[in-house]
């Protein structure tokens, strides 16, 4: 499978002189004109974070949309939407609209979430856990119905005085955008999370952050997660070859500026701890060096290797332009040497 690079932002915003970044208005065009310029020099994706209660992009339909009309062949994605949040029939219309307006480029991404801003934040968007579910649960059954309302399946009973005409039968939710199912991918923070991912027929969408299962570095894990994922998808036949993306901070240091922001920032090992009280995770490190350098560590990188999407995440608030550089540096001076161009 072909190779694809992207970039992930997390959009936030700050009102501070330091930032180029400094409203959610801001925050949002400047999410445009980079998924533009992304396309201008070549990348293969745009994707976004997702988070609520915070300063940082929200509610993804419009932007995605927005994305698709202004931009011809780049793929727009999410990383993640926290489906604890979303009304499944009410986001499969929103999300199947974005999709025909990028005529068929949008690749989702949807998971449980991670640790929000607020406790408990669903509960201020209408949603409950169900009797015997807890958040995680609740999440897992939005997202199947929503992978089955995307689906087309017809549920609903029409109204015998329709203000149109219906077609016989029951009705479904539209509008509809075929294919949309095998563009859905799954954030899985552990390996059983992607084998219910690849028994449900998503995508793998993997991130810096996952749980500590074994004490192996970072990027050992991920791969193995990565095995986990593709040997539990062999056990079906959902009709198409899955996908797999992995997320990094690599800043490839061309320039003085890039020597002011980063050199000396790259984190040389992995962070463990408890991101909750029930939860060990590994943070995965981050890079920054010159290009001979990276290539060189990034060639030891098992889990780069194992997928076939890199999302590389980018520091918002310095700006489309500085962003864009970050892209291009990492696709001119690092990709080609290590097999992603």
């Amino acid at each position: 499978m072909p190779k694809k690079i992207g970039f992930l932002s997390f959009g936030h915003w700050m009102d501070h002189p330091d930032s180029q970044v400094r409203s959610g208005s801001d925050s949002l065009l400047q999410s445009i004109d980079l998924a533009v310029a992304a396309e201008d020099i070549g990348a293969d994706g745009a994707y976004f974070r997702v988070h609520h209660f915070a300063q940082q992009l929200g509610t993804p339909a419009p932007l995605l949309a927005a994305v698709g009309a202004r931009t011809k062949s780049i793929e727009i994605g999410t990383g993640v939407v926290d489906m604890r949040y979303s009304n499944p029939l009410g986001f499969a219309e929103d999300i199947a609209a974005a999709d025909l307006i990028s005529q068929g480029r949008l690749q989702l991404g949807v998971s449980r979430g991670s640790p929000e801003q607020v406790i408990d934040g669903w509960k201020y968007f209408g949603f409950e856990p169900a009797e015997g579910e807890n958040d995680a649960d609740m999440a897992r059954r939005h997202t199947l119905e929503f992978l089955t309302a995307i689906e087309g399946k017809k549920f609903a009973q029409p109204n015998p005085r329709p203000m149109f005409p219906n077609p016989p039968g029951l009705l479904r939710i539209e509008p509809h955008s075929p294919g949309l199912h095998e563009r859905i991918w799954w954030g899985a923070g552990s390996d059983s999370t992607a084998r219910w991912a690849a028994d449900h027929g998503m995508n793998l969408m993997s991130s810096t952050l996952k749980n500590d299962e074994t004490g192996e570095p970072f990027h050992v894990q991920q791969r193995k997660q990565i095995e986990a994922y593709r040997e539990q998808w062999a056990q079906h036949e959902h009709g198409f070859t899955p996908r797999v993306s992995i997320s990094r901070s690599i800043f490839t240091i061309t320039n003085d500026e890039d020597r002011r922001y980063f050199l000396g920032s790259g984190e040389r090992g992995d962070q463990f701890g408890n991101i909750d009280e029930r939860t060990r995770a590994v943070f995965g490190r981050s890079y920054a060096d010159e290009p001979d350098a990276l290539i060189e560590q990034l060639a030891k990188d098992e889990a780069l290797q194992a997928a076939d999407t890199l999302l590389l995440t980018l520091p918002t608030q310095l700006g489309v332009d500085y962003n864009a550089h970050v892209l291009e540096a990492f696709m001119s001076h690092v990709a080609p040497a290590i097999g992603w161009r």
